[in-house]
């Protein structure tokens, strides 16, 4: 074993001696750049005309006008050099055809790879859209040109003008006139064959992470269609969208506990905003009707692979409804968005198939925990029997928690599991939703959903609360909660309650995490895959 370990170790010595070697490399090649006025860093801008897959693509369209009944030759069972020689007459035949009718084409990226093979060499580059080859031959380029091209590393970024055309291969790819050194790269990417696995290096280095994996950068290319077809959506619905404050004295709309921090200029604390609700329903009193925000909430709590401390949130409120138009609401829209994203309405997450084309599942809490834990709440006397029947079933809770708290510890417990295929559970104990408008036939309970896919909150929902009086008194329900040691509790806002007497109409709100939506919706394992620049320990 000790053998093993110096070997191990050994080979790591020797790793990160060929690395400081090779950046040594790197490195004079760059000071040799600049002492022949060739520093690539004074460029300050390229003429870019194509991308790597709209040169692709409009080759391929004139091949198709140009090459008609022009077809390469089935060469199946002839001799291998007669066959050689037809491929080649008919290669050369289309080369000329295309050739008289160039696209020329001026592209920019990073060079992912070279082959030199003598006076003519290979490389690729890779662009927002994609890869592309590159051909690169010493009598095009010149002799000093050609020479500098072989000096290029991977990694580096270059500009390239000439013209499409396929290879006898029958790869498309650009023959070069000029390569333009544009930027020089001082690192070393990862091994072509390896690409970047450690987890931890890719997302503290995500730069690195997107151009190495290809899956990833498309990750974020769907989460941006995401949130631009949720706009969209809400958009044509008439809603308009918003911008509130981030930095707030009073952090409310949530059970989580806030970060701190301290304005000099006023010389007063501040907070980072938990959740968009508050402030939005302000501007329902103002009459803006139907308004919508996306953007970043901060709660300072445990990561996991479905919590970062700052995540993306999307807040809608519209007047004149209830939590049953919210339901239908979302339902149109998480069906609407897989199918305009992924052309489906049927997703898989980590090999679990989920539905949207179909109805959603409505189902009471009280009912969901019988279903699934075999307890009627309905026969649940007081806080006292819920207690017990909590001690009964091994469900830790806390002394200032009350039946409704109990009954939702029991859905966490017994239910969320099992609640793959999309699902509104609804009506919440009281206890547990202070902004929420009581249900007129049981004050115990409120207007209130949350949806659930894959055993996860997707989001969640209410009838507001807009009687001043009562909401009065739910905070000072949660005032005493905090002070019995609760640090997720809300606080009594004075203003909002202010905003309340002035008077909000009957209203339905939702709330939607961003992120998981994106998880479900790109197969992605983690939080972080999601996120381009993920919270993490700083290294020490």
């Amino acid at each position: 074993m000790a053998e093993q370990n110096n070997q191990n170790n050994n080979k790591k010595g020797q790793q990160t001696q060929d690395l400081n070697q090779l950046l040594k490399v790197r490195r004079e090649k760059f000071e040799n750049l600049q002492e022949a006025g060739k520093d690539p860093f004074v460029i300050t801008k390229y003429d870019q005309t194509y991308h790597a897959e709209e040169a692709r693509a409009e080759y391929e369209a004139l091949e198709a006008k140009l090459l008609v009944g022009k077809d390469m030759p089935d060469t199946e069972g002839m001799e291998p050099e007669e066959a050689k020689k037809v491929k080649t007459e008919a290669y050369n035949e289309r080369r000329a055809i295309m050739d008289a009718n160039p696209i020329k084409v001026s592209i920019a990226g990073r060079m992912m790879s070279k082959r030199v093979m003598g006076k003519a060499s290979f490389c690729n580059v890779q662009d927002k859209s994609g890869n592309i080859q590159v051909f690169v031959s010493r009598d095009e380029l010149g002799t000093d040109e050609y020479a500098d091209f072989k000096k290029l590393d991977v990694g580096d970024i270059i500009g390239v003008t000439g013209y499409v055309f396929r290879t006898m291969m029958g790869e498309i790819s650009v023959h070069a006139d000029t390569v333009t050194l544009l930027s020089k790269s001082l690192q070393v990417l990862p091994e072509k064959f390896h690409g970047l696995t450690n987890t931890d290096i890719r997302y503290r280095q995500r730069y690195v992470d997107l151009i190495m994996n290809p899956e990833v950068k498309d990750t974020f290319i769907k989460r941006s269609q995401i949130l631009s077809c949720i706009r969209r959506f809400l958009d044509d619905q008439g809603f308009m969208e918003v911008e509130t404050p981030m930095l707030v004295s009073n952090a409310g709309g949530a059970a989580a506990r806030p970060f701190m921090t301290h304005f000099n200029a006023l010389d007063e604390d501040l907070k980072l905003r938990i959740s968009l609700e508050l402030y939005l329903k302000r501007l329902i009193v103002g009459g803006m009707e139907r308004v919508y925000e996306i953007g970043r909430v901060f709660r300072n709590e445990g990561v996991d692979t479905r919590h970062n401390p700052e995540f993306t949130l999307m807040e809608l409120y519209q007047a004149y409804t209830d939590y049953h138009g919210m339901m239908d609401l979302t339902e149109n829209m998480f069906r609407h968005i897989a199918q305009e994203v992924l052309g489906t309405t049927t997703i898989t997450y980590q090999g679990v198939e989920m539905d949207l084309g179909k109805p959603f599942e409505r189902i009471t809490m009280i009912d969901a925990v019988k279903k699934y834990a075999g307890v009627d709440w309905n026969e649940v006397a007081d806080t006292e029997a819920a207690k017990a029947l909590a001690k009964e079933h091994h469900i830790e809770f806390e002394d200032f928690h009350k039946k409704g708290d109990i009954l939702n510890l029991f859905f966490e417990t017994y239910v969320e599991e099992h609640l793959i295929q999309p699902t509104f559970v609804m009506d919440h104990p009281i206890e547990i939703s202070p902004l929420t408008k009581k249900k007129p036939e049981d004050p115990n309970y409120v207007e209130r959903f949350e949806m659930f896919m894959n055993g996860w909150e997707m989001c969640n929902a209410y009838s507001e609360l807009n009687d001043p009086i009562d909401q009065r008194e739910r905070f000072a329900a949660q005032d005493a909660l905090s002070d019995a040691g609760d640090d997720e509790a809300e606080h009594t806002d004075e203003d909002f309650l202010n905003a309340l007497e002035v008077g909000m109409p009957p209203t339905g709100g939702i709330g939607y995490g961003i992120d998981r939506l994106v998880m479900l919706m790109t197969d992605s394992p983690a939080i972080r895959d999601v996120l381009l620049f993920p919270t993490l320990k700083s290294i020490q």
